[in-house]
């Protein structure tokens, strides 16, 4: 089964988990910039994570055959500091032109709150100044529909951003309508513990149809699957899915949204 896994913290993976994805057909793997488990006090923390994600890890992913794509930013759950947050957002510029990144991302809001608000708005204006592509967090649970609201607000303000190179992720039931209303794309993440099953993913599908959707795992620090995006795929042909449906959404939706960026290329010229 092909298919690409559009998002993932590899760097708190084991390179088993890069056997198993490769094993499962796993033809790109990409990793947005997150939070590493605790609060990095200086922007140093970041300069080097972002080298980590360019330099280092796409060549471990390379040793077992896997592409591996990245995207830059503070993450939400460090934006409440803005003065460490506009430091960092100083050094993302350098890193934009590097081979594998695809764009800005995973930018949000946490806690929705207005220090976080204001640097989305920063990450927002960064990516429209440089023409990136940009992948949203949405926050959990019963935060989620607020935030999400927050975040559509923010990027239809910018009329320098195109909604169609937008990927709003961690959708769930009731959120993913509103993403899709607006034009921009939706992403669901498959979660144990928060987010998406298998079965409410496929739930979704079936009741909003493939058009600007994909799979994810997220997979991190915390309990969760990096190949649960080909174990949902298995479940979408229990489900009486066919194979060319099944591939529209782990594979063909995310080359779609994610080629938009010249520097996403599967093989090489």
């Amino acid at each position: 089964m092909k298919y690409i896994e559009p998002h993932a913290h590899m760097v708190s993976r084991v390179t088993d988990d890069y056997v198993k994805m490769t094993t499962a057909g796993c033809a790109a793997v990409c990793e947005p910039a997150f939070w590493a488990g605790f609060d990095r006090s200086s922007p140093d923390g970041f300069h080097d994570y972002f080298c980590q994600l360019t330099e280092h890890e796409p060549k471990r992913a390379a040793k077992f055959g896997l592409k591996h794509f990245s995207w830059l930013c503070i993450n939400p759950k460090e934006s409440e500091d803005v003065k460490l947050a506009e430091e960092v957002l100083a050094l993302i510029p350098q890193f934009l032109d590097r081979p594998n990144v695809l764009g800005i991302g995973e930018i949000g809001l946490n806690k929705n709150s207005r220090n976080e608000l204001k640097v989305l708005e920063r990450h927002v204006d960064l990516a429209a100044r440089h023409d990136q592509l940009i992948l949203v967090h949405t926050p959990h649970l019963e935060d989620k529909l607020k935030g999400t609201r927050l975040i559509l607000d923010v990027l239809k303000s910018d009329r320098r951003i195109k909604p169609g190179r937008v990927i709003i992720d961690h959708v769930e039931e009731h959120t993913v309508k509103l993403v899709l209303n607006t034009g921009m794309w939706a992403g669901m993440t498959l979660y144990p513990e928060t987010k998406c099953t298998p079965a409410r993913a496929i739930d979704i599908l079936e009741n909003f149809g493939r058009e600007r959707l994909w799979l994810n795992s997220a997979c991190d620090w915390g309990v969760s699957d990096p190949l649960a995006v080909p174990r949902t795929a298995l479940e979408m042909k229990r489900r009486g899915h066919r194979a060319r449906a099944i591939e529209r959404v782990v594979y063909q939706n995310p080359m779609t949204f994610l080629s938009q960026c010249p520097k996403f290329k599967l093989t090489e010229d």
